[in-house]
């Protein structure tokens, strides 16, 4: 979208492309160096926060035993067991880091695409003989997928730095690692909010305490269900024209398909089919189920 952007703007193709290229090498850039050094840090005081969460279970078990509840030791630990939870955390971190490395791979195909993208359309102008309807489907597509990239992106960095500020405010370390997560993770539909969360909440329980750790969990409520319910339905309008159950299943299949980035993806990949299927008679019956 930004390419089309200063393109409309007067720009040279060439300078808006080196322009556009510039910045998403600087975005991925600013977020290895934020992402990386946080992780490094969360990971060497790791053994300090399940020794942390230890004391506090344990402490907890002590206090039921106190109000006449009695927990069998094993089976506490079984389902509160500090290192499982807090290597959970750790777990998450890592694969945010995969997923990183996998999007300097797709940073590199959105070069080339930028590369073609400017004879694309003479290309098929060539080579087909009705070029029109297909140029139009082609134009459906892209301005879905810009105006859905472009409304998404926007509430996801409305959402991290909501995030980072009320992280920050309650005293919970790496805010700014917290906020990139619920950036990212926005993009991922139905569940990204909850993995989001997750390891923020534990932190804040080891770090700060359970109350501290309540209002972290009230915080991501509040937040996800103000951007996702009320500020993104109003800039997204009719929605994104699939249901809730294509959007699960889509984000499974292409999860499977092609790993974490596949989750990011799952929602343009789908909208993408939907359009292509909607395109030809014979296929119309199909992309109406996948239709909200």
């Amino acid at each position: 979208p930004i390419l089309f952007m200063l393109r409309q703007r007067g720009l040279p193709g060439w300078l808006a492309m080196l322009l556009v290229i510039a910045l998403i090498i600087g975005i991925g850039a600013v977020l290895a160096w934020l992402v990386g050094g946080a992780v490094n840090d969360f990971s060497s005081n790791l053994p300090k926060y399940q020794a942390s969460l230890a004391q506090q279970t344990s402490g907890f078990s002590a206090w039921l035993t106190a109000q006449g509840v009695q927990v069998d030791p094993a089976t506490f630990s079984t389902y509160l067991d500090p290192g499982k939870a807090m290597g959970m955390a750790a777990k998450l971190l890592s694969a945010l880091g995969g997923v990183l490395t996998q999007a300097v791979f797709i940073l590199i195909t959105v070069i080339f695409i930028l590369v073609e993208a400017a004879g694309f359309r003479e290309k098929l102008r060539s080579v087909l003989q009705r070029p029109e309807s297909a140029l139009e489907h082609i134009d459906t597509i892209t301005d879905n997928i810009k105006r859905y990239m472009m409304i998404k992106t926007t509430t996801s960095l409305l959402t991290g730095a909501l995030v980072s500020l009320w992280l920050m405010f309650l005293g919970v370390d790496y805010p700014m690692l917290w906020g990139i997560v619920a950036f990212l993770f926005n993009y991922v539909p139905n569940i990204g909010s909850i993995i989001a969360a997750v390891p923020a909440v534990l932190l804040a329980l080891v770090q700060l305490g359970p109350m501290d750790a309540l209002w972290v969990m009230l915080g991501y409520l509040l937040i996800n269900n103000l951007v996702g319910n009320v500020i993104e339905p109003r800039f997204m309008g009719k929605g994104l024209g699939l249901s809730p159950l294509v959007v699960f299943v889509s984000l499974v299949f292409w999860g499977w398909v092609l790993g974490p980035v596949g989750m990011f993806l799952s929602v343009p990949l789908t909208m993408v089919l939907k359009i292509v299927l909607a395109s030809r008679l014979e296929t119309q019956l199909a992309a109406e189920l996948l239709g909200s």
